[in-house]
């Protein structure tokens, strides 16, 4: 078979799966995979456009599988998302990192198995060869401004902190305050909407008490000290103890679901690697 010939193939199973998805849910589906880059957000226009309005569900399921990227992309998208739909349900079924943590935040709920991770969020800022996290830069900056304001600078850490470029470190702390507001105010407006008791003492909730609690989720995910690691993975259940203590909902409750949503996840993986594609986005009409 040619590539056309298996490529048409390849989509025609995607689009199969997507419907199956679609119709087990009652939603309309966005699958959204790769790089959070500059570009992305037309094709999640494009995407969420494609799909005829007249057969267009009141609710939107996103399939999101990401190491991360640009939080700027992530607001236009959620722009864009939130302009056709009330309600948003965001499935990981391996990982939304990074960014795509922000992204996953601006759900109404958000479903992970025993496998899914989402990541600490420490924005990565394209420094015009590379993404880096910016987390990192600030953290080194801020403690060799620490140790030279007690003496103890060494030459080749002067050395190195005479080579920070101060516009980008400047760059850097915008990304990272950007990043703790969206993550805040989205918590806020969507995946607290509906918390109006306390869970232990059925105590009405307030405004001010879902402010805390965002700005606490924000806090945590952010403490890059407390991660160690920008890659780690922060599993359900860890999102799901004391210490966060966000309501994730279990993909394993639903074994329907799960074989659908992993077996669409295996296909799309897989046909993004034979393309070398760094990011891929699918409606039932938009591929």
């Amino acid at each position: 078979m040619s590539k056309t010939g298996m490529d048409a193939v390849v989509k025609q199973m995607l689009d199969d799966r997507i419907e199956k998805i679609e119709a087990k849910l009652d939603r309309d589906v966005l699958a959204v995979f790769g790089a959070i880059m500059f570009g992305l957000e037309h094709r999640v226009r494009d995407a969420i456009t494609a799909i005829d309005q007249a057969n267009r569900r009141n609710s939107l399921t996103v399939i999101l599988d990401t190491g991360g990227g640009t939080v700027e992309v992530v607001e236009r998208m959620v722009d864009i998302i939130r302009h056709f739909y009330n309600d948003v349900q965001f499935i990981i079924v391996d990982k939304a990192m990074s960014a795509g943590t922000i992204f996953a935040m601006s759900g109404d709920s958000i479903a992970m198995d025993y496998f899914s991770v989402l990541g600490p969020i420490d924005p990565q800022v394209f420094t015009g060869e590379k993404f880096v996290p910016a987390l990192s830069y600030l953290y080194q900056y801020d403690r060799l401004i620490q140790k030279d304001l007690q003496g103890g600078l060494s030459s080749a850490e002067f050395a190195l902190l005479s080579k920070l470029d101060l516009a980008e470190l400047h760059q850097f702390e915008q990304a990272r305050d950007l990043s703790v507001r969206l993550l805040k105010n989205w918590l806020t407006a969507y995946k607290f909407k509906d918390w109006t008791e306390t869970e232990t003492r059925n105590l009405p909730v307030t405004d001010e008490m879902k402010i805390a609690r965002a700005e606490q989720i924000a806090t945590v995910l952010s403490d890059n000290t407390l991660w160690h690691s920008h890659g780690r993975g922060i599993s359900r259940k860890t999102l799901e103890s004391d210490e966060i203590n966000l309501k994730i909902d279990d993909l394993n409750a639903d074994d329907e679901l799960q074989k659908l949503v992993r077996e669409y996840h295996h296909c799309l993986s897989d046909y993004m690697v034979s393309i070398n594609a760094r990011n891929l986005v699918q409606s039932r009409s938009y591929f």
